[in-house]
């Protein structure tokens, strides 16, 4: 779950796709990073 900065409107991050509150369409930023794993290889 996310709050909307804006309106304090709760977004699903899981459902809601948008990167806009449904609700006053404030631009929000979603802090979900994907897992990057490097192996790392001594040669």
């Amino acid at each position: 779950m996310y709050k909307c900065i804006n309106c304090g409107q709760t977004v699903d991050i899981k459902k809601y796709s948008e990167s806009k509150c449904p609700k006053c369409r404030y631009r929000i930023l979603f802090k979900e990073v994907p897992v990057v794993k490097r192996t790392v290889k001594a040669r």
